[in-house]
């Protein structure tokens, strides 16, 4: 793991993905912060209707992708505007399994992440 993205992460806009069956699927987050160093532990914040999120809790894992202030304005719309569940949102750009899980290749860092333990909130 790269420690210095780790220490970096700060408020922004990141991408989670995550596999349904075998299929990519992801979503827009905004909120991710760090938790602990060691272990590295990160928290993110995702909605209860997301369907990226039925899949990180069915699943386990998900991926934390840090994107550059310069992304396309593509990505973020492709992966917020639209839902996994109906959206092939990986069709059109490229990407690799790494760590495990799909992420885009257009992503500044990522992080592959297990799922330790969750916190449910009322929205």
């Amino acid at each position: 793991m790269n420690k210095k993205a780790f220490y970096d992460l700060s408020y922004g806009v990141y991408l989670c993905t995550a596999w349904d069956e075998g299929r990519p699927v992801g979503c827009v987050a905004n909120s991710a912060m760090q938790i602990t160093s060691s272990p590295a532990t990160i928290a993110v914040s995702l909605n209860h209707e997301n369907y990226t999120n039925k899949c990180v809790a069915e699943t386990g894992y998900f991926s934390v992708c840090v994107l550059s202030e310069s992304v396309d304005a593509q990505l973020i719309a492709a992966f917020g505007f639209s839902s996994s569940r109906e959206k092939d949102k990986f069709s059109a750009i490229p990407w690799k399994v790494r760590g495990k899980l799909p992420v885009p290749d257009a992503v500044k860092s990522y992080f592959t992440c297990k799922v330790v333990d969750k916190m449910e909130t009322s929205t």
